[in-house]
């Protein structure tokens, strides 16, 4: 016996009708730089993005699932693309600005893209690109930008306003197509960290899902009363899914730009006055470092989701004290991100929650969560026994896009034969459903037949009042197979000597676990979306790089 229910499709496209009629009046607010931010209404941004849609189809030829790149900082013009090149059935594939030449031209044409709309501030970016992406035929430009730049491309040049100013903003002039749900609306690469980035084609079904959990009380908690600040880039995850979810429930959207440095973030943040806000824990460590130097009024935000790397309680604590709640979440590009979200259990005190907040949370409704031992069979949630995280759901990655020159959907071992995703994360999960990871599965210190969590070393030497990051990673050992090396980036004008470093976490973590290898760096070398790059780390410390003191 089937229902009696409707069968309606979940695409992008209800998303960009609803929020344009319903939640009209909500704005997208990106930050210029000098003057004032450029302010419009998600009435305004929808019908731009119904032209660009038109423009798209009717000026450039764009049909059926060809992929519209962006090359884009995070601003009103690139959340209108989120929504116009799904919904009029192209795929958006997003670029990493900040990916190495090679990798862009890599990801470009495996995934064929056929235009890229770009800042115009990116062009120098872009133009070296173009000559090896044969597959691009139109380049978009949004914003002033040194056209010459792009003279002699083969791709035929177009100015964003000029091209959609010729077609109507009404939803209804366009003849939008009928989607499947489970047919491609956008697509991310992988960082690539092991081997050549990976595409992760996410579904119009998979997105709709994933904003309407990331925007309940559980996960980001959004409503049209809302204003969110996304420093979480739109090239990294989707920006965690944040656009498509404020354009669902009707949250206004406070957009940096290019402006990510920690004093134009302070700035923004006590003039507009954000509730919301998304990014990675350097961010806030930056910014933390910019409002103690020249204070600034940080207390609009009453929840800030933090993932992409674990965060050190002691950055909670002291955002604790700006009145502002740093909220744990975790996730990866092949979970659309998102994966899990820390809100303590209700009825305890502030004291009594912290060993809640420094977990990753629990899953949603969404996500389903095993674990697996290193021999393959799974591990009880008692929260002692350590395995490898998997999980499956609707917006849970099956299997990584081949391109062309394979099957569309290519296997890999990062799959189980029954379905469920290996996350490469290692961690135990307690008994009522909170996540804590202990470490990448290749990043794990396997000392004397023992695992250390170099997460853990971390979080707890970040505590230090006068360190400011410190990584740590395996190095090799004659006696013990692997130890830990820890770097340590102390803050500006602090002193504190490997001795004292020792002494502090050797009062927090077992004495077996303290590292006898000590180096003082300049900065944690990070990937492109801020991450540590621990293969960094341990390439220069392979290559006699960093001055390392040993006890």
């Amino acid at each position: 016996m089937l229902s009696t229910m409707q069968d309606v499709p979940l695409t992008v496209t209800r998303i960009l009708r609803h929020g344009m009629t319903i939640h009209a009046k909500s704005r997208i607010i990106t930050w210029t730089g000098e003057g004032e931010p450029q302010r419009r209404s998600f009435a305004a941004a929808g019908g731009r993005a119904v032209q660009l849609a038109a423009a798209l189809r009717a000026d450039l030829g764009v049909r059926d699932d060809e992929r519209v790149a962006t090359l884009m900082w995070n601003n009103a013009e690139h959340v209108e693309a989120y929504l116009a090149v799904p919904a009029m059935g192209a795929i958006l594939h997003t670029l990493n600005l900040r990916l190495p030449p090679e990798q862009l031209i890599y990801i470009a044409n495996h995934a064929e893209d056929r235009v890229i709309v770009v800042n115009g501030s990116l062009l120098p970016l872009l133009a070296p690109l173009l000559p090896h992406l044969p597959t691009v035929e139109h380049v978009v430009v949004s914003g002033p930008g040194d056209l010459s730049l792009l003279a002699g491309a083969d791709a035929q040049v177009h100015d964003y306003e000029e091209l959609i100013a010729r077609h109507s903003p009404d939803f209804d002039a366009f003849d939008w197509p009928d989607l499947d749900e489970r047919s491609a609306a956008a697509m991310c690469y992988t960082s690539g960290t092991t081997g050549e980035p990976k595409g992760v084609v996410f579904s119009h079904r998979s997105i709709f899902l994933h904003s309407m959990q990331a925007t309940t009380a559980a996960a980001f908690g959004l409503t049209e009363r809302d204003l969110s600040l996304v420093v979480v880039p739109q090239f990294h995850v989707n920006a965690w899914g944040v656009p498509h979810a404020t354009f669902m429930v009707g949250a206004s959207m406070l957009m940096p730009d290019r402006f990510l440095q920690p004093a134009p973030l302070a700035d923004m943040i006590e003039q507009e006055r954000p509730t919301h806000a998304a990014a990675v824990p350097t961010i806030w460590q930056g910014l933390l470092t910019e409002v103690t130097e020249r204070p600034r009024d940080l207390s609009s935000m009453y929840r800030v989701t933090i993932g992409g790397a674990a965060c050190p309680p002691s950055l909670m604590e002291a955002y604790d004290k700006l009145g502002v709640r740093l909220l744990h979440a975790w996730g990866m590009t092949e979970t659309s991100p998102l994966g899990t979200t820390s809100y303590p259990p209700p009825g305890l005190t502030p004291e009594a929650e912290w060993p809640y907040r420094v977990t990753q949370g629990r899953f949603p409704i969404g996500v389903e969560a095993r674990l697996a031992g290193p021999d393959g069979a799974l591990l009880p949630w008692d929260g002692e026994s350590a395995g490898e995280l998997e999980v499956r759901g609707p917006w849970v990655a099956r299997a990584y896009y081949g391109g062309s020159a394979g099957a569309e959907l290519t296997p890999d071992d990062k799959f189980s034969p029954d379905g469920w995703l290996r996350t490469g994360d290692v961690g135990v999960i307690s008994p009522d459903g909170y996540l804590t990871l202990t470490d990448r599965a290749k990043d794990v210190i396997k000392s004397g037949g023992e695992w250390i969590s170099s997460v853990g070393l971390e979080n707890a030497l970040m505590g230090h009042p006068a360190v400011a990051e410190a990584a740590v990673v395996a190095v090799p050992d004659d006696r013990w197979g692997e130890r830990p090396l820890a770097t340590v980036v102390l803050k500006e004008g602090a002193g504190a000597g490997y001795e004292e470093l020792r002494d502090f976490l050797a009062g927090q973590v077992a004495k077996w676990q303290v590292p006898e290898r000590w180096a003082l760096v300049e900065s944690v070398p990070k990937t492109s979306v801020g991450k540590f790059d621990k293969k960094v780390i341990r390439r220069q410390y392979a290559n006699g790089e960093l001055d390392v003191t040993r006890f």
